[in-house]
Formats: C-alpha cells, sequence, structure tokens
C-alpha cells in the first residue's frame, strides 16, 4: 500500500449507487491513504506548527496550509 496514494492523486469522484467494485476499490484505497497520512503528518510536526494550521480533512490541502504557514514565516524573517 502507498501511504502517500493521496498525496500524488487526487480524490476519485463520490460513491453512487452504480459505482463498480473497482471505484469502490480506489475509493477506499484513497480514503485509507488520507487518513493514514495525516496522522503522520499531524504526529511529525511541532505542536507550534500544528496550533497555528486550520483542521484539514484533506492531506493535500494540510500539506498547502503547512507550506503557506512557512511562506508567511520566511516574509517575515526577511523583514527583520
Amino acid at each position: 500500500m502507498d501511504i502517500d496514494y493521496a498525496i500524488r492523486k487526487d480524490e476519485p469522484p463520490a460513491l453512487t449507487d452504480t459505482s463498480t467494485a473497482a471505484d469502490i476499490s480506489l475509493h477506499k484505497r484513497w480514503e485509507r491513504s488520507n487518513q493514514l497520512s495525516m496522522i503522520f503528518i499531524k504526529t511529525r510536526i511541532s505542536a507550534g506548527i500544528r496550533g497555528s494550521i486550520d483542521q484539514h480533512e484533506k492531506v493535500q490541502y494540510l500539506l498547502k496550509a503547512i507550506d503557506e504557514q512557512f511562506i508567511t514565516s520566511d516574509k517575515a524573517q526577511r523583514t527583520t
């Protein structure tokens, strides 16, 4: 299982009544990867960073928020 699958791939379309077994499997794989990635990232980043970032449901949004946090910090350090 690729733990970074949800980071590399966009979320698959929502499941419907007509979803095939392959669609369901792909969605489950993406959801599991998303959950594991979120847990891993949240346990590895410092509390200061974790506290300054909004809660996100998807790992791609969390990584984008972390990236934006560091861009803001970088700009603040340049001005001082």
